[in-house]
Formats: structure tokens, sequence, C-alpha cells
């Protein structure tokens, strides 16, 4: 229920957000008629619109995301058709083609009373729906990630569905108030047909805005109307474990000497049915665990957070193994390149996990836990029940204590009682929570956030980058890029990457293109080469090669943490960049 609430409240907010602004003059062209007939089937349109298209892009993949350009397209002529017929009149009765006759027709039904039809207002929202780009803010990006890991349901479908209603019941609001301003500019001063030109003319500059790109470019980068903080702030208040990043939260652990039958078995019924391969190991299953203890690891080998609890997790599957223990990770993938096996063998082989791997492409082990975290831990007893679990990082005693009662129940009577001892380096070293002021950002513009060069993402086609002036968090690309949904492309050498941070250690996923190429690289900091803040992928100078699909460590500082501004210069192109992390 609580999902639900965030998700309304976070449609709400949207009317405060500059991606909306090319739909309201699409709600305001009707706001002269009866809500109730007019406006209120524009919005249901509109929403289900949305809903229907948001809902299969989540679950379906890129497919549907093309096919809707061409509903985008088709809405846009739509539309054009509607505003021309709004500026021009006559022009209805002239033109006999089929799609400017459905515009006049739709034209003719908002201008006359007497004839209103529910049918065409409701068409105008679908066509309105297709066009509306909203920000990808935390509320719908909590969604959308839910979706695409547990796939299709009719939970996110409704969660999308209540997204929309939320920004309907805004928009219904503007369109209420904006009836009544109208009505009160003719009573005053006859203007009702340059009122209706008026809006003819913001509809067909909305159509134009829509076709260049400006709704998802330079509108959604404005930073008058971001309703990030305020949807963030909502997450945090009314759900405070819905997180939607790598790091999940950090659940509160048993405290050490707690007895068995504290921990108690949660509602679970996990399988490991469904791993595409299995790495160090056959396939394995619960049922024939019974007896051992287990500890399930869900992991990803990019990400920053999961990369730092391994230590542990390695140290456990070693000190306990003779004694009962069980670990299996299960490698459940974020960004394409995750799903391909080699890329997990050699990340395997590179963390020296020995433990049995399962590569959990399709989330079928993921979704039988019901998980929605990296890293996260569930615990299993002897008798293959889930008794406990934790996620994100940190609590790695209270975790060990767990394992340990865990052992102890199943009969073991030689279980230590000491901590492991983990002096973890490199990319794996504990993060200095304390000083992290920066957050995971993504370079693909379906999850990208405080981009600040100028004009706003091109997404999809190669297009001529400059840098913008960054403050603390924000990012700009310079040079030739392509931006995709999960990534930034570099398409000519020189390009770069800026990003102003407050962290000890900063890392950035990167790739090439083609495999086997190597792209050379140079960082600074605050237009410096780094020195001794060079992180384990750079060396003194800056210099460094991307050779593979995966986490660069490019900055540790040995200093007092403070803002810094961060370039990566790629000087060959090809290089792929996903996403940075802070420590």
């Amino acid at each position: 229920m609580i999902l639900f609430l965030l998700a309304y409240l976070g449609g709400v907010l949207t009317i405060v957000s500059p991606c909306i602004l090319p739909v309201i003059p699409f709600v305001l062209a009707r706001a002269d008629r009866p809500f109730l007939r007019n406006g209120l089937p524009m919005l249901i349109g509109m929403s289900l619109a949305f809903a229907v298209v948001a809902t299969l892009a989540s679950v379906a993949g890129g497919w549907v995301v093309s096919a809707n350009q061409y509903g985008r397209a088709a809405a846009l002529v739509l539309l054009a058709v509607f505003g021309l017929t709004l500026v021009f009149p006559g022009l209805a009765d002239r033109l006999m083609r089929p799609l400017v006759a459905v515009g006049a027709r739709l034209s003719q039904s908002a201008d006359q009373p007497g004839k209103d039809s529910l049918v065409a207002p409701f068409v105008l929202g679908i066509a309105t729906g297709l066009l509306w780009a909203p920000c990808a803010g935390p509320v719908l990006g909590l969604i959308l990630t839910g979706a695409a890991l547990q796939g299709a349901n009719a939970g996110t479908a409704l969660l999308l569905l209540v997204y929309a209603a939320g920004a309907a019941t805004s928009l219904a609001l503007a369109l209420v108030v904006g009836g009544r301003v109208f009505a009160a500019m003719k009573r005053s001063i006859g203007a009702g047909e340059w009122i209706r030109r008026g809006v003819g003319v913001a509809v067909l500059a909305a159509v134009v805005a829509i076709s260049l790109g400006l709704d998802t470019g330079f509108l959604t980068n404005l930073s008058v109307g971001s309703t990030t903080s305020l949807e963030q702030a909502l997450l945090d208040r009314l759900h405070p474990n819905a997180k939607t990043a790598m790091t999940g939260p950090s659940m509160q652990a048993k405290p050490a000497g707690e007895s068995a039958s504290d921990l108690m078995v949660e509602d679970l019924n996990p399988s490991l049915a469904g791993a595409q391969q299995w790495l160090n190991s056959p396939p394995l299953t619960f049922e024939e665990l019974k007896g051992k203890v287990v500890l399930v690891d869900f992991w990803t080998y990019s990400c920053i957070n999961c990369l730092r609890s391994i230590p542990y997790v390695r140290a456990w599957a070693e000190k306990y193994r003779d004694r009962g223990l069980v670990v299996i990770g299960v490698h459940a993938p974020e960004f394409a390149f995750e799903r391909n096996v080699d890329n997990v063998k050699n990340a395997v082989a590179s963390l020296k996990i020995d433990y049995p791997v399962a590569i959990d492409n399709d989330y079928k082990i993921w979704r039988s836990f019901e998980n929605q975290y990296w890293p996260a831990h569930y615990f299993i007893d002897a008798n293959g029940k889930v008794r406990h679990h934790h996620f994100g990082e940190g609590e790695y005693a209270e975790s060990e204590r767990v394992i340990q009662t865990l052992l102890s129940e199943a009969g073991n009577k030689n279980v230590p009682s000491d901590i492991v001892a983990v002096k973890a380096t490199g990319a794996e070293a504990a993060s200095d929570s304390a000083e992290v002021q920066s957050h995971e950002t993504y370079v693909g513009y379906d999850r990208s956030e405080n981009f600040v060069s100028p004009g706003g993402v091109v997404k999809d086609e190669g297009h001529v980058y400059a840098a913008g002036e960054p403050q603390l968090n924000d990012w700009s690309l310079t040079g030739n890029w392509t931006v995709g949904p999960e990534r930034a492309q570099l398409n000519e050498p020189g390009g770069s990457i800026i990003y102003r941070f407050h962290a000890r250690d900063l890392h950035l996923v990167l790739g090439p293109a083609s495999e086997g190429a190597s792209i050379r690289f140079r960082i600074t900091i605050d237009g410096k080469p780094p020195g001794a803040a060079h992180g384990l992928d750079a060396d003194a100078d800056g210099n460094g090669v991307v050779t593979t699909q995966r986490l660069y460590q490019l900055v540790r500082n040995p200093d007092a943490v403070t803002d810094h501004t961060f370039e990566i210069r790629f000087l060959d192109p090809g290089v792929q960049a996903y996403a940075f992390t802070f420590g």
C-alpha cells in the first residue's frame, strides 16, 4: 500500500517538473470545455497510454521502445493537425485525407459544446500519453527497476497506472483552473477566438519541441522544476527500504549471543532452479543441501558494493567450509555485458572466488527470493528455511554470528567463536562512508541525472557535446558521443567525461565497444595529474587503458576529502561508459 501511495504522490509532483511542460498545451487546449465530458476522458486516455507503454518498455526490452517511436510520430501528426485546426478553423472543412479528417472531427468536437463526444478527448488523451516523457526520478525509477528485475506482472502495471493517475490529478487541477481563467477572460474581453488560436499556437509549439527532442533534452535538464529531492524525501519518509541503487539498505542483524530460536523463519520458498550455468560446481538444489547451512550471496561483478562485501563472503566460505557451511554466489546482472558468462568467469577468477556461482541471467533465482538488492545475503538453516537476511554492505560481524548460530543449531560442536579479520585492498577496500557526498550516477539516459552539458542529452544518435559548469555531483560530456539507455559510447578520439565529486574513491564502469580493443585514457583532478591520488587503474600521471568491461578504480585520495573536478579523456574512440560509483 505504501508503494502505491508513493507512486501516486510521485505522479502528483510531476506537474512541477519541466518534463511535463510539453504535455500541458494539449491539456489546456480543452480547458474551456466541460471537465467531465472533455478534460476527464482526455486525462484517462493519457494515463492509460502512458501506463501501457511504460509497462511494456519495462518488461519487453528495446523492441517496444522502437515501436513507441512510431507511435510518437503518429501522435505528433495527429496533434499537429489538431493544433492547426484550432488556429485555422476553416482548414478542418477543406482537408479531406483520413488523418486530417480525424483531426478535424476532434477539433470540431472540442468547439461544439452541444456535440461533445467522450471518444474524441479520449483519443486525444491517448495521443498525448504517447508523447509524455516523465523524468525518471526516484519514484518512477523504483517502479521501472522493479519491473525489469521481477518481470511482467499486474502489480507493476497498476503501480504505473497509479503514477500516471497522480500526474493526471495535477493536470486536472490545471485544467479546472485553466477553464475558469479562460471563462473569465471571455467574459471580460470577448477574446474567445484569440484564446483558441493562442492555444493552437501553443499546441504547435509543443509538437515542434517534442519532434526536436527538447522535451527530453533541454526541459529535463532545467533545475527550476526538478522534483528529485522531493521524491527522494517521500521515499525516505514513507518507504525507507525502497532503494533502486546497487547499495541495499543495511538491515539490522541479530546481536551476538542471540539464540537460534530468535532467528525467525522467514516467509520465503526460494529455489536454485533456472540458473543458466553453474561455475565451480555442478547444479545445486536446496533439497540436496539439507543438513548444511547455506549462505546465498546475490552480486554482480561491476557493483562496487558487491566487490567490497566479497572479501568477507570469501573468508566465511573458507573458514566454515569444513564445519557445514555452503556459500553460493548468485550472479544477477545489472548491465547487458554482465550477462556474458565469459566476463563473469574472468571476474570470478580475478576475485579468487572458489565457491559455487549460479549464473542467474533470467533472474529466476532472484525472483524466488523476492530479492531487490545488490548485494543481498540470505542465511538458510539445515532444514532449508531462510532464517535471516542482510542487504547492502556492513554489519559483517553480526552476519558471521548468524552463521555460527545456525551451524551450532545444526549440531556442529566445534564452531569457532571468533570473527574473521579481513584486510581488503584496491576496489574491495571498505568505503570511507563518512566522507562520501557523491552518489551512484548512471551515464545512460534511462537513469541519468544532474547532466549539465548545454542542450541536454540527444538520445540514440551521435552528437557533439560541450562541457557544462558542474556544481557538486553534476557531470557533462565533451566530444562526439552516442548516448543510449544504458551507456554512452565515444565516436571520435578526444572525448571526455567531467564530474564534480566529493569522496575518497571514484570508480567508473567502462568497457570497449569491440572485444579485444584497448582504449587509452588520461585522468586529471582539478586539471592536474592525480599523483598520489590515482586509483588502481591509473598511474600517477593519470594514464590507463580500458581493455575489458568492468569497474575501474580511477581515484583513491590519500589526503583530506574535499570537492574536486574529475575528468577522464579518452585518446581512442569506442569506449562505453556506464556508471560512476564512489567510496
